[in-house]
């Protein structure tokens, strides 16, 4: 099980950027797969988990999006309306369950991806 994140850079408050997670040797049509962020100095923080639906955490609900485009085996975190507060290292995984767990918890996930680095500042 491999798990890649990319697209994280710089945006400015308000705007927007799109997150990839390239998945290998499972499909993500099947299994559950998360998103989580990190700032330094503070644990990381689950903010949405997606099986047949997608879960958000309250911080990011109505500003990000998660889709899958099964044909490349991929999931997508599209982040709008970013705020400073949302920058952090994003990071994708997978515990290889059908459904999310209750709660989009660090210790719930063991199959992680590298992070990618989104700044949002002006």
């Amino acid at each position: 099980v491999q798990l890649q994140a990319s697209g994280g850079g710089l945006a400015q408050p308000g705007g927007s950027l799109r997150l990839s997670c390239a998945a290998s040797g499972f499909n993500v049509r099947d299994y559950a797969v998360a998103w989580f962020r990190q700032t330094s100095g503070k644990e990381r923080e689950g903010i949405s988990c997606t099986d047949t639906t997608t879960r958000y955490e309250d911080s990011v609900k109505g500003r990000f999006t998660v889709s899958r485009d099964n044909a490349k085996n991929t999931m997508y975190l599209q982040m709008s309306s970013l705020k400073p507060e949302d920058t952090a290292v994003y990071y994708c995984a997978t515990d290889l369950q059908l459904r999310c767990p209750p709660t989009t918890l660090l210790g719930h996930f063991g199959s992680w991806g590298q992070g990618t680095q989104v700044t949002v500042s002006s």
